[in-house]
């Protein structure tokens, strides 16, 4: 099959998310069956209009004139458009090519009350926020989510809300987020907390921070940077000299092993977020059987395999996670679980049989 996927980044050239984990990890996997794989993604840095990357033809335009998507859309010729979180691109997609198959999924649906939170705790800047807003969320876009193929959830808890906001006639399918399940190992005898996330305000990463000098028997190590680089500056000034507190900056995961190595000695993943989808690095998590301790709980992930935190009170959750061991239990039933939902083959089955689906209409 000749598959485009588009997608606002694809974890390169300075643009490192989840929406842009999923799209290059999809790409990749999809290159390595056999299929075409084309990306239109917003060009970053050093980007080229044409680069390789893992085997996938991706086709860059300028953020600032996303119109230049148009031609790149139609030189994909693909078969399958499938667009990793919607955006501008997706109505252009539909409008360059009307005769192929549109596909969306929709990562982190977002609301009034969601876009307004992050406009009041902004990764960069509110011009970024409303830039964000007005590619992402026009009514362009939600008028063409509700013209596609298929539309697919990236957890059932999101169903709902995607339904209401982009004012669909049925139900998104859910379609899960390939992850790699790495085998079983034996978390090391200091236990280690752990926090992957960019180090944004929105996401609160001073309330993992000021765990560290709670509990200075345990390791804690940050994996992530910051858009902003005074406010991360501030972070680690504020929280100098905490002997049991490690910055390892950005670590990439398709580079290096680190993120993996980080992730298996941990026996518990803080994520100390506002508002998630179904974050790509809760499964990651769940595959090296870490406990997950989180306000946010998409899919029951942290009340089902670790705690969820009710009135921020993380350090009581992180307490209970490991007296007597009870991340051990949480965190082995997170990795079964996503062993038998989100394991990178079977995920990637269901995405070739989707593809395969819509095609056969």
């Amino acid at each position: 099959m000749k598959i485009c996927l588009i997608s606002v980044e694809i974890f390169a050239w300075g643009k490192y998310g989840g929406f842009g984990k999923a799209t290059r990890s999809i790409g990749r996997e999809l290159v390595r069956r056999g299929h075409e794989v084309s990306a239109v993604v917003p060009r970053r840095q050093a980007q080229r209009a044409v680069e390789t990357l893992d085997g996938i033809r991706v086709l860059g335009f300028p953020p600032l004139r996303p119109w230049e998507a148009y031609n790149l859309l139609k030189s994909a010729d693909a078969e399958v458009y499938h667009s990793c979180e919607p955006s501008t691109a997706t109505w252009l997609a539909m409008r360059a090519m009307p005769g192929r198959k549109h596909v969306v999924t929709v990562r982190d649906p977002r609301d009034f009350g969601d876009w307004s939170l992050e406009f009041a705790r902004p990764s960069l800047s509110r011009i970024q926020v409303l830039h964000n807003w007005l590619y992402e969320n026009n009514p362009l876009v939600r008028r063409t989510v509700r013209r596609m193929d298929a539309v697919y959830a990236t957890a059932h808890d999101l169903v709902p809300k995607i339904r209401r906001i982009y004012g669909l006639s049925r139900d998104p399918v859910f379609l899960p987020t390939p992850v790699e399940v790495p085998p079983a190992s034996e978390k090391p005898v200091r236990p280690t907390v752990c926090y992957a996330a960019r180090l944004d305000r929105r996401k609160r990463p001073e309330l993992f921070l000021d765990l560290a000098a709670r509990f200075p028997a345990v390791r804690f190590v940050v994996m992530g940077k910051s858009r902003d680089a005074g406010y991360e500056a501030s972070l680690r000034r504020s929280h100098a000299g905490i002997p049991n507190l490690e910055f390892m900056g950005f670590v990439d995961q398709f580079g290096s092993g680190e993120h993996s190595r980080v992730l298996a000695e941990s026996r518990v993943f803080v994520n100390t977020a506002t508002r998630e989808g179904l974050p790509n690095s809760f499964l990651e998590a769940a595959a090296h059987g870490c406990a997950i301790l989180s306000h946010v709980d998409p899919d029951g992930f942290a009340s089902r395999f670790g705690h969820r935190v009710e009135r921020d009170d993380f350090a009581g959750g992180l307490s209970r996670l490991l007296e007597g061991d009870r991340w051990r239990e949480l965190g082995e039933a997170a990795r079964r679980h996503v062993e038998e939902t989100f394991a990178l083959p079977h995920a990637l089955d269901l995405h070739e049989a989707a593809y395969r689906d819509v095609l056969g209409r």
